[in-house]
């Protein structure tokens, strides 16, 4: 189990450190054209969507160090809720549970919009044009990063290996 928290981890960097070039390339109009030779769009949806992954797999790593492993159907509500429970038992700190159950409401309004496109869904009262969502992507990755931060240092006080991860150029270790 100790391998596989490690590839959670990993993956839950990856998401973040995915979410952050998403920013950075919707933020640069001149990148977009110049380097990737496509017309001027952002990419805020999928950044709030990666810095939510994040946040999913980090959790899942801490919940494998704990004994607890959750599988599809509804992995993530499994995951959310078994989560849930170790922060209702004290084993995880409030504010860590508030960041992810934010991500999780930002990731389900991504999921209905997919829905709405296939037909499954009813009608929204609004859509949001792809800019509107600049401010809750930076917000999104300020929680994934405060997220991933925490549960990799509760990971680390779990185990006696050291992992090393570089987030937003901070390097960070047990």
């Amino acid at each position: 189990m100790d391998f596989e928290y490690k590839i959670y981890i990993a993956r839950a960097q990856n998401e973040l450190n995915l979410s952050v070039i998403l920013q950075k390339i919707s933020d640069d109009k001149k990148m977009q054209i110049e380097i990737f030779r496509m017309k001027e769009d952002t990419y805020y949806s999928a950044t709030i969507s990666h810095a939510y992954y994040s946040i999913f797999y980090a959790a899942k790593a801490y919940l494998l160090l704990k004994g607890i492993k959750t599988q599809a159907p509804e992995e993530h509500k499994k995951t959310f809720d078994e989560f849930s429970k170790l922060v209702d038992k004290g084993a995880v700190d409030i504010e860590l549970l508030k960041i992810y159950k934010n991500m999780l409401i930002k990731a389900d309004t991504l999921l209905h919009i997919f829905e709405l496109e296939k037909g499954k869904r009813g009608r929204f009262t609004y859509r949001r044009i792809p800019q509107a969502n600049q401010e809750p992507a930076q917000e999104s990755i300020k929680n994934a990063q405060i997220f991933f931060i925490n549960i990799f240092r509760l990971c680390e006080k779990n185990t006696q290996n050291a992992l090393h991860f570089v987030v937003y150029g901070e390097f960070v270790t047990s």
